[in-house]
């Protein structure tokens, strides 16, 4: 018999206590679980174990969280990266979102909350991932649901796991204006409890990889008011 696949959190977090109670409650609904005290420790067993998600402090002893992220996200572009810290300016979500984050929880947390958190992003991912056989385009996008990639003009495009699903979304409903509601329902899903400037990240960092001139854009415009829309042709 098979052994069933769990899936593998790895905890960044120099607070041992908090530390300890995280793995706990991750262990107890199922995860297999790693730890990490610091920066270069956590990079390590990163490159070793390859998690499925990363919880991530960032303030650690040898190094900002931030850059752990970046480095993390230059390894592996499609690992699940959840920011858990003490830090809730707008500024360091927005920053911690930008580097590639997928949620940002703000201490002090319920430990339900996150664990309910990553499930809903690990089923989010899933569902992207393992869509049916098709392909989506408009204008020069196109997604091969087959191999779960997206290319421009025949040209692959590395993508984060959420991007892959604003790209979906947009590409589901082309010409059709969106409202960031709308679209954090369509990627987050309707029990995602969040910032709406969320949105406004991703879509950012969506058209640096899409548009010809991001300051341009000319196929995710801003729909003033409301959201966003795809263009579909020129």
């Amino acid at each position: 018999m098979g052994t069933e696949h769990r899936n593998h959190v790895l905890i960044v977090e120099d607070d041992d206590n908090i530390r300890r109670f995280i793995s706990i409650n991750l262990t107890t609904n199922g995860f297999v679980v790693s730890e990490a005290a610091f920066a270069d420790e956590a990079l390590q067993s990163f490159t070793t174990n390859r998690p499925d998600v990363v919880v991530l402090d960032i303030m650690l002893p040898d190094a900002n969280g931030f850059e752990v992220c970046r480095k993390i996200r230059e390894r592996d572009p499609a690992v699940i990266i959840v920011f858990l810290t003490a830090r809730g300016q707008d500024l360091d979500k927005i920053k911690g979102l930008e580097l590639g984050g997928d949620d940002y929880i703000v201490k002090p947390f319920n430990p339900l909350e996150l664990v309910a958190r990553i499930n809903a992003i690990l089923r989010r991912t899933e569902i992207a991932l393992k869509p049916p056989k098709s392909v989506l385009q408009a204008g020069p996008i196109r997604m091969d649901l087959n191999s779960n990639k997206v290319f421009k003009n025949d040209v692959y495009i590395e993508l984060t796991p959420k991007e892959f699903q604003m790209i979906r979304a947009f590409l589901e409903h082309p010409d059709t204006a969106l409202s960031r509601n709308e679209l954090m329902n369509l990627v987050w899903g309707e029990d995602y409890i969040g910032d709406p400037k969320t949105v406004d990240v991703h879509v950012r960092k969506l058209r640096e990889k899409i548009e010809d001139n991001c300051s341009k854009p000319h196929w995710i415009e801003t729909v003033w008011g409301l959201g966003y829309r795809f263009r579909k042709d020129d």
